[in-house]
C-alpha cells in the first residue's frame, strides 16, 4: 500500500523523509492496514507507570494560523498551569515556534491551544526555511524545550543541519520568543565536510533536561558521534550517545557522560526496511537521576517506547575523551523503568516529548508525555499522562 505523505513548502531532507516515510508505515500497522509486528517484549521491572488519560490533537490543527504539529518538546509551568509544546517544523509550514496550551483533570478532552510564540533568530526576526536561507545561514529545528527554574526563561535546543553545515545549538529565549544567548559548545559537536568524525545529520541533539535547582542543564544526543560508533541495528546496540552536562551560570559545558542505546527491539515487516533506535528525550528525576526514553522504529511493525532510569555520578566523565572506545570510559548502566508496550496506550507514534505535570491528589507525580506526528496524516500527536512511581 503506498504511503500518503502531506505535502511541504519545500521536499524534506533525506534523512526527513525517511522519518516522514516510517512514521507512515507505523501508523498503518497500528491501524492494521499493514500487517502486525511483533511488539516489543516487556523486560523484568516494568511497572513504576500507570496510564492515567490519552488525548490527541486533530490532524494539521489549525492555531492562530500556523499549522500545528511536529510536537517534539514539552514543559509544564506549574505557576501558569499550562504547557509549553515545542514544533520541530524548520519553518516550512510556519515560523519556528511553540505553543501554550492548558490539559486540565481529568485529562480526558484534548490540550486547549491559548497561544503561539514566535522563537526569534540571533539579531531578531523569525528563523528562516531552509529554501529561503541564505548560505551560512542557520536554520532552526527545535527538538525540546525546558523552563529554566526561577530565571523565567525557555531553554531549548535546534538538531542542526549538518548537511549544510550546521550542527546542533543550544539556546536561551524569553517567554515571547526573543533569542537572549547562544551557547558555546565543544568542538565535538562541529560538523566534519569529510563525515569522519562529529555529529550526524538529524541524530543530533533530541533531549534536554533540567536540574531542579536550575543550575544546570543536560543535552542529549540521539545517536553516537561518527567517531564514537555505529548507529543501533537489530542485532547490536549502537555506539554510545554522549548526555552533556551545562553549568547555566556560566553556559560552559562541566561534564559529559555516555548512554549506550539498546538494539532495535523490532524487526522491518520486509528484509531491508528502515529501522532505527536513539535517545529521543530525557528528564530530571532529581538534581542527579535522570530518566532517558528510547524510541524506536522498524517499518512495518511500528514504533517501541522503553524508559529507562540512570544514575550520571555512576558514569566516567568523557567530556576530555576525544573517541569513546571500549575500555576507556564507563557508560551509564540503566534500569527500565516501563515498557510503553504494555501501558494501555491506544497507539505507540513517534513519541518525543516527556514532561512532568501537575502533582496528583495523592502526591506521586505525574508524567506527561507527547508525540511528533511529522505533519503526516498517518501519524497522530498524542498526548498521554501516567501515574509515576519512584523506585524505593
Amino acid at each position: 500500500m503506498r504511503t500518503v505523505i502531506p505535502a511541504l513548502q519545500e521536499a524534506p531532507s533525506p534523512a526527513r523523509r525517511r522519518l516522514l516515510l516510517a512514521g507512515g508505515a507505523a501508523a498503518l500497522a497500528g491501524s492494521g492496514l499493514w500487517g502486525c509486528g511483533s511488539p516489543a517484549v516487556p523486560l523484568p521491572g516494568a511497572g513504576r507507570l500507570r496510564r492515567i488519560a490519552e488525548a490527541h490533537w486533530p490532524h494539521r490543527l489549525n492555531i492562530q494560523g500556523t499549522t500545528a504539529g511536529g510536537l517534539s518538546g514539552v514543559d509544564y509551568n506549574v505557576e501558569r498551569s499550562e504547557y509549553l509544546l515545542l514544533s520541530d517544523d524548520r519553518s516550512d509550514l510556519s515560523p519556528a515556534r511553540f505553543y501554550i496550551a492548558s490539559w486540565p483533570a481529568p485529562w480526558t478532552e484534548a490540550p486547549a491551544p491559548r497561544d503561539v510564540v514566535q522563537l526569534q533568530r540571533p539579531g531578531g526576526g523569525p528563523w528562516p526555511d531552509r529554501r529561503r536561507a541564505e548560505p551560512g545561514t542557520p536554520v532552526a529545528d527545535p527538538e525540546s524545550l525546558r523552563l529554566r527554574p526561577g530565571a523565567g526563561t525557555l531553554l531549548w535546543v535546534s538538531e542542526g543541519d549538518v548537511l549544510r553545515g550546521f550542527g546542533p545549538s543550544f539556546y536561551e529565549s524569553a517567554r515571547d520568543g526573543r533569542l537572549l544567548r547562544e551557547f558555546a559548545l565543544p568542538a565535538m559537536f562541529s560538523p566534519d565536510p569529510a563525515r569522519q568524525r562529529g555529529p550526524r545529520d538529524n541524530l543530533g541533539f533530541e533531549g534536554l533536561a533540567v536540574t531542579p535547582d536550575g543550575r544546570h542543564a543536560w543535552l542529549a544526543m540521539e545517536n553516537a558521534l561518527i567517531q564514537d560508533g555505529p548507529v543501533p541495528t537489530t542485532q547490536a546496540a549502537g555506539g554510545p550517545c554522549r548526555l552533556t552536562q551545562v553549568d547555566l551560570e556560566t553556559g560552559r559545558a562541566v561534564r559529559q557522560i555516555a548512554y549506550v542505546p539498546d538494539p532495535i527491539p523490532l524487526r522491518p515487516l520486509l528484509p531491508g526496511g528502515h529501522a532505527d533506535n536513539g535517545i529521543s528525550e530525557i528528564l530530571m528525576l532529581d538534581n542527579k537521576r535522570m530518566l532517558v526514553l528510547e524510541r524506536a522504529y522498524a517499518t512495518g511493525a511500528g514504533n517501541s517506547l522503553r524508559l529507562y532510569e540512570i544514575e550520571t555520578r555512576d558514569a566516567t566523565d568523557v567530556l576530555n575523551t576525544d573517541v569513546l572506545a571500549t575500555g576507556n570510559h564507563r557508560p551509564a548502566p540503566k534500569t527500565l523503568v516501563a515498557d510503553f508496550a504494555s501501558l494501555g496506550l491506544s497507539r505507540l507514534d513517534n513519541t518525543e516529548g516527556l514532561c512532568w505535570g501537575p502533582a496528583l491528589p495523592d502526591g506521586k507525580r505525574m508524567l506527561v508525555v507527547v508525540s511528533d506526528d511529522n505533519f503526516n496524516p498517518l501519524q497522530t500527536t498524542q498526548f498521554a499522562a501516567f501515574e509515576y512511581t519512584d523506585r524505593p
